[in-house]
């Protein structure tokens, strides 16, 4: 017996929320588009609500922009994901055709969500700044404000004593990047095992600042890289305007006030199917002192866990030519210290490939825990 199709409901109004709805008069093929970035041409970043599917049967949902999205070669070999419960996330059948994304997916119950990856919510970063202080040992250090008056807030595990390495980490200057406050849950996850020595080792010489989400506006509007001016955050570092991109001028003040020792800016790449680090090698005060702390950083890291890699990642930056706006750059020059950029995949690590989950959430939490073991090993190199 054929079940005929129910009718069908496409919704994004909600936390990270992106799609416009184009045609769904055939509930089995939907004809959706990604939205761009308020004030900016920017899009990648899609998430969506369908409700009325029809068990047992198949419905494709086509976003008809694709091949003018911002990192258009990124959909080959990427699968979007999906949840009939928001929490549960996997991989769906995607296919990328010449213009168009195409999501296929056997429907097993009425409602489900697809991601452009697996969203990080507004109400649990909530809940991660208040179990950061309850659970993990952190100090509110600092909050700023978004261009929309959201908190950005600032974490501090120690006690800013003088002797005390400062360690920086922060995440998600691209709000589409939602695997960057994965990542930082990680971190201050483990940070709640008191009786870890390798973190017991790391405390004793350093002080962790910890900023877990850069650009809360973009994240709620379902933006790919802009603040809510339209600014690129990432493009912002080398003179930060109060008015234009506040998240920066917030973050860097707070680093003049309290020193920088190591710096880590945690992303996520569209397009590259492996963990990496982007370093400042183009800067004109790199040196090899930063040198070979890079290296042991990265070798370290490449040691602990399969999840990481130094063979793919980007072209490296000649002496000299170095584009000072990002952050990486910027930090790394300013204050003189190891700065770093590390990525996470869209898709999946080819390393070490999951069909199910592809890179996820949980894997980003799991390497903001290894990153502490690495940085624990070279805390006394620092300076």
């Amino acid at each position: 017996m054929t079940v005929a199709p129910s009718s069908l409901h496409i919704s994004s109004d909600f936390d990270s929320g992106n799609i416009q709805v184009l045609e769904a008069s055939d509930p089995l093929n939907v004809k959706l588009a990604i939205k761009p970035d308020s004030k900016s041409q920017h899009f990648q970043w899609f998430h969506f609500k369908a409700s009325g599917l029809t068990p047992g049967q198949t419905h494709t949902f086509c976003l008809t922009n694709a091949s003018q999205s911002s990192y258009n070669k990124a959909w080959d070999g990427y699968n979007a994901v999906a949840s009939y419960d928001h929490e549960r996330w996997f991989r769906v059948p995607t296919r990328f055709e010449g213009t168009s994304l195409n999501i296929t997916l056997n429907a097993e119950h009425r409602e489900v969500w697809f991601a452009y990856f697996e969203p990080y919510s507004r109400v649990r970063h909530d809940q991660l700044i208040k179990d950061a202080q309850q659970w993990s040992g952190c100090e509110l250090l600092a909050v700023g404000q978004s261009a929309e008056g959201r908190n950005i807030e600032l974490l501090r595990k120690g006690t800013g004593a003088a002797h005390k390495h400062k360690i920086w980490i922060i995440a998600q200057q691209h709000p589409g990047e939602h695997m960057a406050e994965w990542f930082m849950e990680g971190i201050l996850k483990r940070l709640e095992q008191g009786s870890d020595p390798q973190l017991r080792k790391l405390l004793d010489f350093a002080d962790l600042y910890l900023i877990p989400n850069m650009n809360p506006d973009g994240a709620f509007h379902g933006h790919l890289r802009t603040n809510a001016n339209g600014q690129d955050l990432n493009r912002a570092w080398q003179n930060p305007c109060s008015q234009v991109s506040p998240e920066v001028f917030f973050a860097l003040e707070q680093m003049k006030k309290h020193g920088v020792d190591l710096f880590l800016d945690i992303h996520g790449d569209e397009e590259i199917p492996y963990v990496f680090t982007a370093g400042c090698e183009g800067n004109p005060g790199y040196t090899p002192r930063l040198a070979a702390l890079e290296a042991r950083f990265r070798d370290d890291l490449k040691a602990r866990t399969q999840d990481f890699q130094t063979t793919h990642g980007y072209t490296r930056d000649e002496p000299g030519q170095a584009n000072m706006t990002l952050a990486c750059n910027s930090v790394g020059e300013h204050f003189d210290c190891l700065s770093l950029t590390l990525e996470m995949p869209f898709k999946d690590n080819n390393d070490a490939p999951n069909p199910r989950t592809g890179w996820d959430g949980q894997r980003s939490m799991q390497l903001g825990k290894d990153v502490l073991s690495s940085l624990s090993a070279m805390v006394k190199e620092l300076r």
